[in-house]
């Protein structure tokens, strides 16, 4: 009689479960791209669906008895929810929804620093203790006491660390005074021995220069050119002309005087 009632009850509540889903309507499958779907409510729906199966995978996966090949597809599986579920709430935040990941539980390691590691292949359960598995998260750890994070570099910044302090005392002035007359004598002499050794460079004559004796009148030894024309009332005057030099006399000159400095420099 127990088991008569047990299948009716059973009939009923599949019958009050059919006429649920009548009164709800055609419930839309969850589409393979997450762009096909225009409901956000489907899509929290959708999200929520994934969620629920992705618990109960990692609830199983916590059994170390399925065997590693049970193991590692069941991990498998986990990961690809995750990436599925992930693009649900970036389609759930591009429909006006909530940002999931915004309020999203961050990973954290086993003193409580977060690991910024919230993408990549992951292992849950008894599938870190898999062969290959257990070696890679060993090497993960290997030096993680000798290294030093940003938090642990800041709390040993002060003033002292960028010298706010260091005039407090009053010695780091003198000191500084010191090793600068060092410098200055140092690099007073090295200015004097680079002088003395430096070979003296042959001056150019200035030829406008006068000699002795001579009158600024006199221009017998220049190179001259007359010509004469016919003033204004008539009568002849010679002009005088200075030839100057041309472009290719003083390129010559400029070449042997370049000429004389080099052998100066490298023939003594």
């Amino acid at each position: 009689m127990a088991r008569n009632a047990e299948k009716a009850m059973t009939a009923l509540a599949r019958w009050r479960r059919m006429k649920e889903e009548e009164e709800r309507g055609p419930i839309a499958r969850r589409p393979h791209d997450v762009r096909d779907c225009r409901s956000l409510t489907d899509a929290e729906r959708f999200r929520k669906e994934i969620v629920r199966d992705c618990s109960k995978k990692i609830t199983a996966i916590q059994n170390p008895g399925l065997g590693e090949f049970k193991l590692r597809d069941l991990n498998d599986e986990i990961n690809r929810l995750i990436k599925l579920k992930h693009a649900w709430e970036g389609r759930i935040r591009e429909l006006g929804g909530t940002d999931y990941r915004k309020f999203a539980q961050k990973d954290l390691d086993a003193i409580g620093r977060e690991t910024g590691n919230s993408k990549g292949y992951k292992y849950f359960g008894a599938a870190k203790d898999l062969p290959g598995v257990r070696e890679l998260f060993e090497k993960s750890t290997e030096g993680e006491d000798h290294r030093k994070y940003r938090a642990d570099l800041l709390k040993n910044i002060d003033a002292h660390y960028f010298g706010y302090l260091d005039d407090e005392d009053g010695r780091l002035i003198p000191l500084e005074k010191l090793i600068e007359e060092k410098n200055v004598e140092k690099i007073r002499t090295e200015f004097a021995e680079k002088k003395a050794n430096q070979p003296t460079s042959s001056v150019p004559e200035n030829i406008y220069q006068l000699q002795e004796g001579e009158d600024d009148d006199d221009d017998d030894d220049l190179k001259t050119q007359e010509s004469t024309v016919v003033g204004e009332d008539g009568r002849p005057m010679t002009i005088r002309h200075v030839l100057l030099p041309s472009q290719a006399d003083i390129e010559e000159m400029l070449l042997e005087q370049k000429k004389q400095e080099l052998m100066a420099k490298y023939l003594d």
